[in-house]
């Protein structure tokens, strides 16, 4: 299994990394992809990478915190290109639904992440909450450089889904889907092909049922891996291959 998206250097798991790596390991974890938001989040980032073999890292700032955290495509690329274990751009991409940062801040921010991965030929983690319009149309003027798209914690429309799809998009199943009223996402992922899906934990936030209101962690991904298998109509270990194969081809990873 791998955790395409967690928050490593969030607490509690940052101060207790050693034991959420040995749970993670043994409940058969073989890639763990760490998150930046900030720019203070990237100098954690690029020690836990080094902590053990399994954990991956990106830069980028999340949505939420571009008006008081701004860098340059150059800062972005120069951020990536010192870490071998950097693998990708963000998060990034567009948040309407608080009123964290300004609008024009994001849209700017997001274009610049993008720039910067099309030059380094590695993906965009997209972070996107009510902005479904605006992300995809961003994304699309963008389009004939074929950005490497994966949609984090998709909670998105089916029509969403489809314009996405129309990209390339790959998407990312988190805990949610294991919610009692997220049939409709869930009816959602039942249509996105195999060939698209991963599978993430966005800990320590949205742990899955049976294990909701905890603080999440990656060594819990299973359990979105199983809904996601029923959800899908196949095996456990073909749903896990799918997802694992998933993963290392847009990350060009073995």
């Amino acid at each position: 299994m791998i955790d395409s998206h967690c928050h490593l250097d969030h607490e509690p798991m940052y101060g207790d990394l050693k034991n959420v790596i040995k749970r993670s390991k043994d409940n058969g974890l073989s890639k763990i992809l760490s998150i930046c938001t900030t720019n203070d989040s990237f100098s954690k980032i690029i020690k836990i990478i080094d902590f053990d073999p399994i954990i991956f890292g990106t830069f980028g700032i999340h949505p939420h915190e571009t008006s008081k955290d701004v860098v340059t495509k150059n800062e972005i690329i120069n951020n990536v290109r010192k870490h071998n274990k950097i693998i990708a751009i963000g998060e990034s991409g567009l948040d309407f639904y608080y009123n964290h940062s300004d609008k024009n801040a994001q849209i700017k921010s997001f274009k610049t992440h993008i720039e910067a991965s099309l030059e380094l030929n590695i993906p965009i983690i997209v972070h996107s909450r009510n902005a479904e319009i605006e992300t995809f149309e961003i994304l699309k003027s963008y389009y004939e450089f074929r950005p490497k798209i994966l949609m984090h914690c998709f909670t998105g429309s089916s029509q969403f889904a489809k314009n996405m799809l129309t990209l390339g998009s790959y998407f990312s199943a988190s805990g949610i889907i294991t919610f009692k009223n997220s049939l409709d996402l869930q009816k959602t992922f039942m249509t996105i092909p195999n060939e698209k899906l991963l599978i993430e934990t966005d800990s320590p936030y949205l742990a899955p049922v049976p294990l909701r209101g905890k603080k999440n962690e990656p060594s819990y991904i299973k359990h979105t891996l199983n809904k996601l298998g029923e959800i899908k109509k196949t095996t456990i270990d073909e749903i896990e291959t799918i997802t694992s194969n998933n993963f290392n081809l847009l990350f060009n990873l073995k």
